[in-house]
Parts: C-alpha cells; structure tokens; sequence
C-alpha cells in the first residue's frame, strides 16, 4: 500500500481535512472526485475506485462522509480499503460518532491522528488503545508531553508494560462443535467439526510461553508416548 493523501469529504463534495503524505499529487485532485463520483452514479457504473489521468481515488462512505485515498502507485488495494475503515474505527472511539460535527470539533486530535495512522503513504500505528495512551483530547495543552508506550515501537501491540500479578496462571479452552447436514432419509450429506482454542493469561511482565499439542489418542494407538 501507498497512500498519496487522505481527504475526509462532506455529502456535497467540501474537503473537511486533507493529509498530504507523499507530495506526488496536487491537493487540489480531490475536487475531480465529486463530478467523477456522479457521473459513475448516473451511469449506473459506480465503484468503489476512480480513475483519473492524475491519480486513482479508493473511497468509503459513512455516515455521509466520504474518506477518500489517492495514489499515484500501483497500490494494494484491498490494504487501502482495510486501512480506510480502520481511520473510521479509530476515530469512532475517540468520538463517539464520526460525522460531520465531530470532524469540526476535532481538528487538532485528527490532524495528530492522521500523523500516527500513517507515514509516508504507509500503515503505521493502527491500535487505537496505543494512540489512545498518548494522544488524547486535550494532550496538546499539557506542559508534560506524555511518554510514547513500549508498545508503539515494538510488535506487541495488544500489552501494555509493567504487568504484574501475584500468581502466574494460563488457562487454555479447547472448544469443539460439530455441524451435520442430513437429508430427510437420514443420509449425512455434509458434517464438519469446528474447534477453538481460548486462552486466558496472567502472567506478569512480558514473558516468553511455549505451548505445545498433542493427540493423545493417536498417540496411545501407535504406543508412543
């Protein structure tokens, strides 16, 4: 994937906030997008991209926003779309709602948003529990400029630093269920067993665990042990 510029469009077409993250594009592309996006729609040939002799446009709609990315690149396009709705669920639970209203109300958390979400064109930090702990609200008043989590700068992006507990604990769920399909003589038509594994940790700090599997009923068969 690589991203040009990030546009976040009202119903009518006006830019709300723009990121230009290459400068291999003009700002000014976007305004295509609104005639090109209704002239498709009248056509009846509407998709999800948009060509232009400029750029391409990958584009979602919510909540009568438009978020929209251009690229220059023969890009990853199905990344483009993931990341896309990723920006939307980001912002939607540092707002509650993502609208028109709240993109007016929070310029200044969007812009450091879009900062994080994306370097360069690329996919950067995407876990809005991280973004949460040092991008907040009012965290461009603070005197005291919050410390960047361990979690940013290395793969776990789902632990937070300095865990403990009093006893080191894993508790490991094999669940299993079995799906039949018969017809009305009883002949089984399709059957299938679905199984999940789920797993409950306390254990303090960042520890490296090594779990393995094994058939014990096979094992037992073959008289292995």
């Amino acid at each position: 994937m690589s991203s040009s510029a990030i546009y976040i469009l009202d119903v009518k077409g006006k830019v709300l906030i723009s990121r230009n993250y290459r400068g291999d594009t003009d700002l000014g592309v976007i305004e295509k997008f609104m005639p090109l996006l209704m002239e498709k729609e009248e056509e009846g040939l509407l998709t999800p991209i948009l060509q232009t002799p400029e750029c391409t446009f990958a584009y979602i709609k919510t909540n009568n926003l438009y978020i929209v990315s251009t690229t220059k690149k023969n890009a990853n396009i199905a990344l483009v779309f993931v990341f896309l709705h990723k920006i939307v669920q980001v912002m939607a639970e540092y707002f509650k709602e993502l609208e028109e209203e709240s993109i007016r109300d929070n310029f200044v958390v969007i812009y450091e948003l879009l900062d994080e979400l994306i370097d360069f064109g690329y996919p950067q930090t995407t876990d809005s529990k991280i973004l949460q702990e040092y991008i907040t609200q009012e965290g461009h008043k603070l005197e005291i400029q919050p410390r960047i989590p361990m979690a940013v700068t290395n793969a776990v992006s789902w632990r937070s630093e300095g865990i403990k507990y009093r006893k080191n604990e894993v508790f490991l769920d094999v669940i299993e269920s079995v799906n039949l399909l018969a017809n009305a003589n009883g002949n089984v038509l399709r059957s299938e067993i679905v199984g999940a594994i789920k797993m409950r940790v306390y254990l303090s700090g960042m520890p490296e665990l090594r779990l393995g599997l094994n058939d014990k009923v096979l094992f037992e068969s073959t008289g292995r042990g």
